[in-house]
This record gives structure tokens, C-alpha cells and sequence, in this order.
């Protein structure tokens, strides 16, 4: 049975809508999970929920109900104007939830011959989201968000990862305990950079490896091109001298996913 709520003053939704600020979700701990895909994704993998906030009025399909079936926690029914209140979509779907924010580290990553995805200090959300979104359709092992600057839970990265974030390994660390960690390990460590001399195409990535991908506007950090064991470049045939930073983490996860089958 669910609770009603029909003012955009009730408290609850203004805690919800608070969430949408960074220090908000740091203070309380929370972050948002709107949209079915999103949120089925976080329950299939078994991510917490701490309530749900529904519309059936904006339902787009009809397996809504099915889903709430198996979340085990308070769900308040809203009017379609309290909703749209909620919502940061041009078109919700109805359905946005609240969850703890749970962060893993480098102990959970474990694989015996990994692929892993490091970004590096990516500033926007939708570059973030859509990096998690390629590396769980390419099957890697795991994504390393390093000195970060976007928040992982951005509501902007929960939507362009299409829920990919709770259906992966996702890490978050600093340069300086993942350098040493990746060398430890013997897992050769990826630049990718326009001033390289070889090709993706040409390395090998059937072996252990960490593909690097930096800043949009500067690239990767110093640090991370003297660390590298294999610097490679994508080629660019018109005035643009480097691809979007999450189009070009696709085509290496993919030149790893036709190099291992």
C-alpha cells in the first residue's frame, strides 16, 4: 500500500529534490534513480532502495507494477504536477526512487586477465555515464573513476548510463594508489593520446590491461602518460584532431572485444 502526496511542499519531496545538489547527497548520504531501466537495473543487481516516489499517470509500459513487487521499501504515490516537480526528464516515465550511496574500492576488482576502463578526472556527467554504459555492453572487467570531477552519482550520470552503473564493478581512487596497483599486478596500463605514434589497432589487448582516458578539453594527466607502458592513438582523418571522450573509449573496449573472441 502506498501514501499519497499532492503538495510539492510535502517534505519528502523537497529532501528528494534537494538530492539534485552535490553537497546534498554527500550530507544525506542519498542519490536519485529515476526511470524503469534505471531503476529494474538497480534492483535486478540488488542495490538498496530507501523509497520510491510513483505516477502511474506517466507510465510508459506496463511491467511497473511488477517491478515495485520487489522493492522492499515506502511507496509514495505523487499527482502528475508533484511528479514533474521531482523529475529532471523532459518526458518521466513515473517511476524515481532514492538510494544509499554505497563507493567500492580496488579490492573488489579481482579478475584474472581484466580489461579495465580508468577514467580519469572526466568533467561532465553524460561523458561519465555514457563510459559506463560502453564498458558494460563490451563486457570489461570493471570501471576505475579516478580523481574524480563529476560526482558518480550524478542524477545525469545514473540516466546516461542507462542503470549500467549498478550492473558493473565501478571503483573510485586517486592516481596515487592506482598506479601501483595496476603495476603490481602486471596489468599494462593504455594512454590513449592524438600525439601517439600507434595505432589502437595494432596493440595487443588480449593481455591484462587498463585503458586510460582523460579530460575532455586537456586529455590525460602527465602522470598517467609517463606511467604508460603503451601509448596509442585513434586516427583522425578531418580537422578534429581527437574523437568525444566516450565514443572513443567504445571503439577500444570494441577493438578488445574483437581482439579476445
Amino acid at each position: 500500500m502506498s501514501l499519497h502526496i499532492s503538495s510539492r511542499q510535502n517534505p519528502k519531496v523537497k529532501e528528494a529534490i534537494s538530492l539534485y545538489k552535490h553537497h546534498e547527497r554527500e550530507k544525506q548520504g542519498r542519490f536519485i534513480i529515476e526511470g524503469y531501466r534505471e531503476l529494474s537495473r538497480a534492483v535486478q543487481a540488488q542495490h538498496p532502495i530507501s523509497l520510491v516516489f510513483i505516477c502511474p499517470d506517466l507510465y510508459l509500459g506496463s511491467h511497473e507494477n511488477e517491478l515495485l513487487s520487489k522493492i522492499q521499501a515506502p511507496i509514495y504515490t505523487c499527482t502528475t504536477s508533484v511528479f514533474e516537480a521531482l523529475s529532471y526528464r523532459d518526458r518521466p516515465d513515473g517511476l524515481l526512487a532514492l538510494a544509499p550511496i554505497q563507493r567500492h574500492g580496488l579490492e573488489i576488482l579481482t579478475h584474472a586477465n581484466p580489461c579495465y576502463v580508468v577514467a580519469e578526472a572526466i568533467e561532465k556527467p553524460g561523458n561519465l555515464g555514457t563510459i559506463l554504459r560502453s564498458a558494460d555492453g563490451a563486457g570489461a572487467d570493471g570501471v576505475i573513476v579516478c580523481d574524480p570531477c563529476t560526482d558518480l552519482f550524478n542524477p545525469n550520470v545514473v540516466r546516461a548510463s542507462v542503470g549500467t552503473l549498478f550492473t558493473q564493478p565501478v571503483v573510485q581512487t586517486t592516481s596515487e594508489h592506482l598506479e601501483p596497483w595496476l603495476k603490481a599486478r602486471g596489468i599494462k596500463i593504455i594512454a590513449t593520446t592524438p600525439s601517439a605514434d600507434t595505432l589502437y589497432t595494432d596493440v595487443d589487448l588480449t593481455q591484462p590491461v587498463a585503458i586510460l582516458m582523460g579530460t575532455e578539453q586537456y586529455g590525460l594527466s602527465e602522470k598517467w602518460m609517463k606511467a604508460a607502458d603503451i601509448r596509442v592513438k585513434i586516427p583522425m582523418k578531418g580537422v578534429a584532431d581527437s574523437l568525444n571522450v566516450a565514443m572513443a573509449t567504445t571503439l577500444l573496449l570494441y577493438e578488445m572485444v574483437r581482439q579476445r573472441q
